[in-house]
């Protein structure tokens, strides 16, 4: 089997590597975990401040919610004027390499001509047909969620593989290598209806589906590094019976550490400082 070695903007990534860390700043008000939102300028210094402080090797920046249980759709104008004025923000403050989540070409565009690292596609490259265009004429490093605008009904593992496989075609027929890309098995994004477009609709458990392939992340990744987000995610709070996204810093550790164990190579977080503690530990032990 051919060994990659991957980057993620400057920093390598994939199982030679350490694992690494990427911290979550919101700059949108609707976002579902209301404590990593960062509007004024002060917070989203002292935000980044904070995460580079604890340990983070990316920030990523998010502009709008995609949370498929939300109404939270914006304009693309006002997803953009948050991203660029964030980025411009940690630019000045911090030399760690930024991430974008956005799945809209324009946005990508305007975050790219600031010098941004990373575009972190919730849809793989598959929901605004102008992307992969802007992506081949930027080429940056992509993080490539599985993502699927009909219906997925089989076996999720190997739908979920599939749905790599496509995005990987999307980057590779844009010259963007391997090397440049990481993938996301999209934990949350899985469901039977939602609010939004950024979701891939199933007919069976939601919950089971993630943790399907939480506990099978090593089946999936096709030789790529993996980046797993289950940060507060709702499956904590089915499992744990605990509505308020808040209450979920132990299941989202106890997650995290098992992602580690199972194959993941970078955890995006809301919680830097407690997530590197408990992956630190557990790799010493296990």
């Amino acid at each position: 089997m051919i060994s990659y070695v991957n980057k993620l903007g400057t920093v390598r990534v994939g199982d030679s590597s350490p694992v690494r860390i990427m911290g979550i700043l919101n700059t949108s008000p609707e976002s579902f975990y209301k404590k990593s939102i960062s509007i004024t300028k002060q917070r989203i210094v002292d935000a980044v401040n904070k995460m580079e402080e604890e340990g983070a090797d990316f920030i990523d920046v998010g502009g709008m919610s995609t949370a498929p249980y939300l109404s939270t759709m914006v304009s693309e104008k006002i997803e953009m004027t948050r991203i660029v004025n964030a980025v411009k923000i940690i630019q000045r403050i911090t030399n760690l390499p930024i991430s974008v989540d956005t799945c809209r070409a324009a946005v990508a565009k305007e975050a790219l001509e600031l010098g941004v690292d990373i575009i972190n596609d919730v849809t793989g490259l598959k929901y605004d047909p102008s992307m992969p265009k802007i992506i081949e004429k930027y080429y940056p490093s992509l993080i490539l969620c599985a993502y699927s605008k009909k219906i997925i009904t089989g076996n999720q593992l190997l739908e979920t593989r599939q749905l790599f496989k496509k995005s990987l075609e999307i980057a590779k027929s844009v010259k963007i290598p391997r090397t440049k890309i990481v993938l996301d098995p999209a934990i949350g994004f899985f469901r039977k209806k939602g609010k939004n477009s950024f979701f891939t609709k199933i007919n069976s458990d939601w919950v089971k589906r993630d943790l399907l392939i939480l506990e099978n992340l090593r089946s999936i990744k096709l030789n790529m590094p993996l980046l797993v987000s289950v940060s507060n995610k709702s499956f904590i709070g089915e499992i744990l019976k605990k509505e308020n996204p808040s209450d979920r810093l132990a299941g989202s550790l106890a997650a995290e550490v098992v992602c580690v164990l199972n194959g993941a190579n970078i955890i995006r977080t809301h919680n830097v400082a407690e997530t590197k503690e408990a992956i630190t530990t557990a790799q010493k032990i296990s």
